[in-house]
């Protein structure tokens, strides 16, 4: 099994309430009429309380155009990032020349080398680390990169591996397309970056480590849906998709997908005791606890990551399960991990507390 010996959380230190966040975004996107009060309405029902943004607010009016914007994206990214892979190694009792693989993912910026060029170099990472950067996940993201060490890890269960996620959504926003999808990822999304360190079971045991395990994952992609969610890449940038009927569809298959699952490795919804869900959005978040049956509270840190910071892409669900793991769950007793990605896919992690 793979265990986690840390999970890191990085905010950016530009907070700002959902009332500022509206009305700034509404007079930079030069809304008027019935646009300006679809956004301020979806602003204010999309239950978020405050937001936090890669770079201070006035800079954003000095990105004129995709370049820029993607140029500012890799050098914050790159950043957040090494201070989230840092401060994992510390809190983990792990150095940087003892990391084997380094995962990577942002769906928010296009970087070819990506990103993790800066942290290796940066941390001093081995010039022999293996490189996985990931692409194209989206909000699905964080449950597949720690899908994607648990298959590394299980095959050598020696060595120690590196997952971060660095989302920066605030930088994808578009000042002249006013569709309604485009306005409430502009009301919905935040910034926000998360560093996991894992290692084998054999690293595990010479380690003494006895954090949380993972003990299974599932991939599931849900054909005929690939319309509903992702980026359009145009010339303005990255213009965000997302079908009003998002929800409902995740909705209609995730339940049956849960039970199969936990029913796999012998489990049943009532015996899990922590559900770190992707919080997409209150219809995402509504649909999952419908679909799943859970009982009342159990995603209430999936809805206080909301309030507080927004949708943050695939860097979400890591923070609430940093939250989960804080929150001392009983010993030995079974978690499930839930994100949800465009394609539509789903990445369901089970982890024994």
């Amino acid at each position: 099994m793979t265990v986690l010996l840390s999970v890191e959380k990085v905010l950016p230190p530009y907070r700002y309430t959902q009332e500022e966040l509206a009305a700034e975004l509404a007079a930079a996107m030069r809304l008027t009429g019935p646009r300006r009060e679809l956004f301020l309405r979806l602003s204010r029902n999309v239950r978020v309380r405050t937001r936090h943004t890669a770079l201070p607010k006035a800079e954003y009016h000095r990105l004129r155009d995709f370049g820029a914007t993607n140029d500012a994206h890799l050098r914050a990214a790159a950043d957040y990032a090494t201070r989230a892979v840092d401060g994992a190694l510390r809190a983990a009792g792990v150095a940087a020349a003892e990391v084997d693989l380094l995962l990577t993912q942002s769906v928010t910026g296009i970087a070819v080398p990506p990103f993790d060029v800066d942290v290796i170099e940066r941390l001093g990472l081995r010039p022999d680390v293996r490189r996985l950067p990931l692409f194209g996940l989206g909000c699905g993201g964080g449950g597949a990169a720690l899908a994607r060490v648990h298959d590394h890890l299980r095959g050598h269960p020696d060595q120690v591996a590196v997952a971060v996620s660095a989302e920066l959504c605030s930088l994808t926003a578009q000042r002249d397309t006013h569709t309604a999808q485009m306005l409430l990822g502009s009301a919905l999304c935040g910034d926000a970056v998360a560093a996991v360190v894992a290692c084998g079971s054999r690293r595990a045991g010479a380690l003494g480590a006895t954090g949380p395990r993972i003990v299974g994952s599932r991939s599931r992609l849900y054909p005929g849906s690939r319309h509903m969610a992702g980026w359009e890449i145009g010339a303005s940038g990255l213009r965000i998709v997302l079908a009003p009927d998002v929800a409902e569809a995740f909705g209609a298959r995730i339940g049956a997908d849960v039970r199969a699952f936990l029913r796999d490795h012998g489990h049943t919804v009532d015996e899990v005791t922590g559900w770190p869900c992707h919080p997409g959005g209150p219809k995402v978040l509504e649909g999952v606890a419908a679909a799943v049956g859970l009982p009342a509270g159990a995603l209430d840190r999936s809805w206080e990551h909301l309030a507080a910071c927004g949708n943050c892409s695939s860097a979400s669900v890591l923070h609430i399960l940093a939250d989960t793991i804080a929150g001392g769950p009983p010993a030995g007793t079974p978690g499930l991990l839930l994100s949800f990605g465009p394609g539509l896919f789903s990445e369901l992690v089970l982890l024994n507390w």
